[in-house]
């Protein structure tokens, strides 16, 4: 197999929560040496308990973990000293933070010009809303994508998943990659800006699409429909023992489903001819789609949709999907035994190559339990030096 992408790169990895320690964990599954660099407590998602969260246990694994107080002027020198000897530095924190305690992006690429300085914030180091502060539902809410989701008539609901944080985190891993790429050709380092709010907007594609069919208005909530209510089916549709998502994108996939369905005297029914004018009789279809999964279990819906050729999915619980033996097989879902969780599924990562074996995910090391270790690397400090370190108050 061959060697992983990002070998030989290391990254100081200030990231809190979710949205710096995803993008630090896709470049240590990348193969990135990435040091974890907390507080003297901790980052925030350890919890009181140490490394407790389940949340802190799939983000953190494969890297190694030091403490540095950013309030103490010895601790400020460890991060000047480290940033000289690193590729990359990630943070995420609010805007400015790093540059109030005087090792921000310019006063590090001073020291390091090579250095990659990532930041990701909620809105961006530049704009009216740089100084907001932002978590993943108030992202959600300032992107529209708590405006599109529910059903008309009701509140507008938050998405499930904590897509802002992710999404940014990805972008951050990306731009990374790219500015590592850059200085490959011109030797520079770079200073990068990614807004977790900036990161979700593509996934407004089909709410646009509907804003600027309805004349540029606000189009209604469309539930599990189609954003603009232009497709149908387009729904999650009820069986027997749940629901399964239905979706006919083109004509040739409504003549399957019909002979299916065992109504092949739709296709030729006006209503049902083509696209527009099943959109435009949603209602109609949607009952006829229904009137046949609801008789059948989702899988045997699922089965002979997939072998008539119609694109369909059972709706998955995330028991189904922490034990789905396709996860299982691509190893995308790895099991372990954690000491205070017990056997658990975690997520190993979304990026692949051919001929280049992700490692295996690991469990976070404990708080500082790399400090010795490193700064014994990087400054040839001895066991003795790390607890002066220590007793100064620097980690």
């Amino acid at each position: 197999m061959g060697e992983q992408p990002l070998a030989g790169v290391t990254v100081l990895d200030f990231g809190q929560i979710y949205n710096g320690p995803y993008a630090g964990y896709l470049l240590a599954m990348s193969g990135a040496r990435v040091i974890k660099v907390e507080s003297p407590l901790g980052e925030g998602l350890r919890g009181a308990t140490g490394s407790e969260s389940f949340p802190f246990t799939m983000l953190n694994g494969l890297k190694e973990t030091i403490t540095i107080n950013l309030k103490s002027e010895a601790g400020r020198e460890l991060v000047v000293g480290l940033a000289k000897r690193a590729d990359v530095l990630l943070e995420n924190f609010r805007p400015g933070t790093m540059d109030k305690f005087g090792v921000g992006a310019q006063a590090l690429l001073k020291a390091n010009p090579r250095l990659v300085y990532a930041a990701s914030t909620g809105y961006g180091s530049s704009g009216p809303h740089r100084d907001y502060l932002a978590m993943d539902i108030t992202v959600q809410a300032m992107s529209g994508v708590v405006s599109i989701t529910g059903n008309d008539g009701e509140p507008p609901l938050k998405s499930g998943p904590a897509l802002c944080d992710m999404l940014g985190g990805i972008h951050l891993y990306a731009t990374i990659v790219s500015a590592l790429y850059r200085r490959e050709q011109t030797g520079k380092g770079a200073v990068i800006d990614v807004a977790m709010q900036d990161s979700v907007l593509p996934t407004l594609a089909s709410a646009l699409g509907a804003y600027y069919r309805f004349g540029g208005t606000n189009p209604p909530r469309t539930g599990n429909r189609h954003q603009a209510l232009g497709v149908a089916p387009y729904n999650l549709y009820p069986c027997s023992d749940g629901h399964v998502a239905i979706i006919c994108v083109r004509d040739g996939h409504w003549r399957k489903l019909t002979d299916l369905m065992g109504r092949p005297e739709m296709v030729d029914d006006p209503r049902f001819a083509d696209k527009q004018t099943r959109a435009e009789h949603m209602e109609e279809t949607d009952a006829a789609v229904e009137a046949w999964t609801s008789s059948l279990t989702k899988d045997e819906v699922f089965r002979f949709c997939q072998a008539g050729g119609v694109p369909c999915a059972p709706v998955q619980s995330l028991d189904d999907v922490v034990n789905d033996p396709h996860l299982h097989a691509r190893g995308a879902l790895h099991r372990a035994t954690h000491p205070v969780f017990g056997d658990v599924v975690v997520p190993t990562t979304a990026l692949r190559i051919r001929d280049v074996e992700p490692p295996t995910p690991q469990f976070p090391r404990k708080l500082g339990q790399d400090n010795v270790a490193v700064y014994g690397e990087f400054f040839g400090h001895s066991e003795q030096d790390v607890q002066a370190l220590k007793e100064q108050g620097a980690i």
